[in-house]
């Protein structure tokens, strides 16, 4: 509780006492909360208690009371006697009053080590005859919540590599009218022959797990049905005895063995036969359209067929070029593929990148923990790849964790040119952080989802707002400094402690520093001298800055303190 001196104009006085020639304004209080005051924001609030001990004003007169926080003055408040004339707050002779002043001012640097004044007047009949002799009533602002790390969290974009793939290899035996016999020449086309060599392979690669084989036999749709669907059946079961036997000649065990085929008829082939009809480049459109027509209008195989014998010269087109691709078995072979190794990976990205495709190269770069490898990776990809985003997200990404901000910017700001994506959105935020812009921040980060990198970036800006309860739900469960300058602005400084000594910063100067305020904010005067001391070790600037930091001010004169900070 600080008291008022008030002076007479033109008379020398000394600050807090009384002067009795003033007759108009007695004695004043003020009490200060909270002292010293606090920076939250980017503003500083002031609340003053203003006490007018009984018959402290005059009944005729009034007193113009004007705060000064250093060089800046408040607004100011009018208080007046019962009898007086004029807006002001009455306050009664006899009782006295109180009177709770408030007003928030944008925050200067200067305000750290600046007192709180009081001034002002106190006039009579609209003349003013005395001056409010001035008298500090707080000293300086807690300005904690600017040693956040205005740094952002960065997301890579994610690769969609798969170790093990599953693949197929596919070969077609076809078959003459009627028949399910696989014949010598059949055996002599490339694709059964590239089966072969592929099954040799096979055998003696690791990386090739054969898991299933499916063969599936189909009829061109001409002649009985009923009959049709017996021949696919049979043209299922020679494709799969062919295979057998092309198995056992490249001794690959896994393909000879019976239980892991299954054969199905599929009966006549309509589905192929339109397939293969509008890929034909010879018949006219008209009488393609006119046959596929026939096929839906006709609901039975029997129908179908009449109809298109009755186009006598169109039948005998399809008979020739289009009946004989569907008379066949296929021969699809599923198996697993494991891909290169970790160890491959490093190394094709380094003798051969070419070797890898996008996927594989993504994956790659996180193989390491050199940022200098990363960004190594990711710029051959975004060389290579420049249709997809996430090359340039990537090298962005790297560059802001090297500090490299503006050219991690021109990245994002590509990234997000060739994709507008959520990933390179919450990167610009974390740049716009870094940069100070806060609004194109906020901006940013509410386009950009719902990750953890941004609930953190929001948390940082929550900081800075002075919204510390958001700022601890939105900095998340992981440790770090800035979770635990939120939990300790937030009134938990133990929390903030138990944070920092779990987080990378547990023996960094910051962290020690963060940890003496919270000793000092639970008067722990052993710890707060300890930490210090060990913050001023790792970084002597520190000692200057406990010095003039208002978070020790009750410590000022402890013997202790002043030995480790002067």
């Amino acid at each position: 509780m600080k008291k008022q001196s008030i002076r007479v104009l033109a008379l020398a006085a000394v600050a807090g006492t009384t002067v009795s020639s003033c007759t108009l304004l007695k004695d004043l209080e003020y009490e200060v909360t909270p002292c010293p005051l606090e920076m939250h924001g980017d503003s500083v609030q002031v609340t003053v208690d203003i006490t007018f001990p009984e018959k402290s004003l005059n009944k005729k007169a009034s007193a113009e009371i004007t705060p000064m926080l250093g060089e800046t003055a408040l607004k100011p408040v009018t208080f007046q006697g019962e009898k007086a004339t004029g807006n002001g707050n009455v306050i009664q002779y006899k009782p006295g009053g109180k009177y709770t002043y408030t007003d928030v001012v944008a925050y200067k640097p200067a305000f750290e080590n600046t007192e709180l004044m009081i001034t002002g007047t106190v006039s009579k009949k609209g003349t003013v005859k005395d001056e409010i002799d001035p008298i500090e009533i707080c000293k300086g602002t807690i300005v904690t919540p600017l040693l956040v790390n205005k740094s952002g969290q960065v997301r890579l974009a994610d690769d969609k590599f798969e170790r093990v793939t599953p693949e197929t290899e596919f070969a077609q035996i076809n078959y003459l009218k009627g028949k399910s016999n696989v014949r010598t020449s059949e055996l002599r086309e490339d694709d059964i022959k590239e089966t072969e060599a592929w099954l040799a392979s096979a055998e003696t690669n690791p990386k090739i797990d054969i898991k299933s084989i499916k063969v599936t036999g189909y009829a061109s749709p001409e002649g009985e049905e009923d009959k049709n669907g017996t021949l696919s059946s049979d043209r299922a079961t020679t494709g799969k005895e062919t295979m057998m036997k092309l198995a056992d000649k490249a001794k690959n065990t896994k393909a000879s063995d019976e239980g892991i085929y299954s054969t199905v008829g599929s009966g006549e082939d309509y589905p192929g036969f339109k397939k293969a009809l509008k890929a034909d480049t010879q018949m006219n459109e008209d009488d393609k359209n006119l046959v596929i027509r026939v096929i839906e209008m006709n609901a039975s195989s029997a129908q179908r067929e009449e109809e298109l014998r009755n186009m006598r010269a169109t039948f005998t087109y399809l008979d020739k070029n289009i009946f004989p691709l569907l008379r066949r078995s296929e021969i699809v072979t599923n198996y697993d593929l494991t891909g290169f190794s970790d160890e491959e990976l490093k190394n094709y990205s380094v003798s051969n990148p070419d070797t890898l495709n996008l996927e594989e190269l993504l994956f790659t770069a996180t193989l390491y923990e050199d940022l200098n490898e990363k960004l190594r990776i990711y710029k051959i990809a975004e060389g290579r790849y420049a249709e997809d985003y996430r090359p340039s997200n990537n090298v962005g990404a790297v560059l802001y964790m090297q500090n490299k901000v503006s050219e991690a910017k021109a990245k994002f700001e590509k990234a997000n040119g060739i994709k507008d994506n959520e990933i390179s959105k919450n990167n610009l935020g974390a740049v716009a952080i870094v940069e100070g812009d806060r609004e194109k921040a906020w901006s940013l980060l509410n386009q950009a989802g719902s990750s953890s990198e941004t609930s953190y970036n929001k948390g940082v800006l929550n900081i800075q707002d002075g919204d510390y309860d958001d700022a601890v739900s939105n900095l998340g469960s992981e440790a770090t400094f800035n979770k635990a300058l939120a939990q300790l602005l937030n009134g938990n400084p133990s929390a903030a402690v138990s944070t920092i000594d779990n987080s990378v910063d547990a023996e960094t100067a910051q962290g020690y520093y963060l940890k003496a305020i919270a000793a000092a904010r639970q008067d722990q005067l052993n710890e707060l001298v300890n930490n210090l001391k060990s913050a001023i070790a790792k970084d002597g600037s520190y000692k200057a800055k406990a010095m003039k930091d208002r978070e020790f001010l009750k410590y000022a004169e402890n013997a202790a303190f002043t030995a480790i900070v002067k």
